[in-house]
């Protein structure tokens, strides 16, 4: 497949003016304002297929979102070279644009007191898209969203969930070919989640689209995306499937035991971390090179009706990875 987006030694970095408290430190400040320069990305390499749907992982203040915006052109690079389907994006030119969409769950493109229809009217002009294209996409848009009855009521008074699916027409009415989703579903309950995975993962298997998602909920990772890319302290840790994560960071497992006459083992601490104790279940974690070891102690000394192993939950092993380099980053 050919490579849609390509990036290298990609960096960004702010100088952030501080300001202390007090009359005189305003004063001086006047004269002389301190500051200190925060990496937002740090030099990076990514490529990107066409028709890949790649999750964005890491952190609030990562680097994820100052990503999409380099490769959207809302912001240019401090140094290093990227390139969307063969143009450079804080170019910011008129063909590029046309190509590809941006969303982001805490900003809003549509006009706020205006129904929804009539900023997908800007669009069209904005986007020179054809009248009758217009029409049939917009429409066959609203009837998958379920939003048809919805076109002609101001933006203002629909439901968050309901506004999401809006700004997904507005940003699909020009039919991109790369579309940058950041946190889609931030603040939705647990249906409209479902609703947008459920209209994503369709609208990108039909049209063949390269997606690019930040997303802080997992379930939108693995309901959408067979790639993950992992970024902590500006930096790419992590590029592959979401199965070589468990690989490569999950090094525990966890057992969970039936115990067969009711009588619970009080000594189960002696194989690891025990996570649950209620007769006759519990649930153990141990690291991964013990399993073989530890099963055969657990089934030679107690009657067990039932014993399974599992990898830990993929959030739980996220936030591991997430905190680890947390505090590696503030060494």
């Amino acid at each position: 497949m050919p490579i849609i987006v390509e990036i290298a030694k990609l960096s960004k970095s702010y100088r952030v003016f501080q300001k202390k408290e007090g009359l005189g430190a305003s004063i001086r400040g006047l004269f002389h304002r301190d500051s200190k320069t925060i990496e937002a990305v740090r030099g990076i390499d990514l490529t990107v297929e066409a028709g890949e749907f790649v999750a964005f992982l890491g952190p609030n203040g990562a680097g994820k979102t100052t990503t999409l915006k380099l490769l959207s052109g809302v912001l240019t690079p401090t140094s290093g070279t990227a390139s969307v389907m063969g143009y450079v994006p804080w170019k910011r030119e008129n063909a590029y644009r046309r190509r590809f969409a941006l969303v982001m769950g805490q900003k809003n493109q549509l006009w706020w007191d205006l129904p929804a229809a009539e900023s997908f009217r800007l669009h069209q002009h904005i986007y020179r898209i054809e009248p009758r294209q217009f029409q049939k996409t917009r429409d066959s848009l609203a009837e998958v969203l379920d939003v048809q009855h919805l076109l002609g009521r101001p933006v203002r008074e629909l439901s968050l969930g309901e506004r999401m699916k809006m700004e997904l027409i507005a940003a699909l009415l020009h039919r991109p070919e790369v579309l940058f989703l950041d946190e889609p579903t931030i603040g939705l309950d647990v249906v409209a989640q479902h609703n947008i995975q459920t209209f994503l993962k369709q609208y990108q298997q039909e049209r063949k689209v390269t997606i690019l998602l930040t997303s802080h909920y997992m379930k939108d990772v693995m309901a959408l995306c067979r790639r993950v890319v992992i970024i902590a302290h500006g930096q790419i840790i992590y590029d592959g499937s979401l199965e070589g994560i468990l690989d490569q960071f999950g090094g525990q497992k966890v057992i969970s035991l039936l115990v067969a006459d009711g009588q619970m083992p009080n000594d189960l601490s002696r194989y690891g971390e025990v996570l649950l104790i209620e007769p006759p279940r519990a649930k153990l974690r141990i690291e991964r090179s013990k399993v073989t070891g530890v099963l055969s102690s657990i089934l030679s000394r107690y009657a067990i009706e039932d014993i399974s192993v599992e990898d830990p939950p993929l959030e739980e092993i996220i936030a591991k990875v997430f905190k680890d380099n947390k505090e590696e980053g503030g060494k």
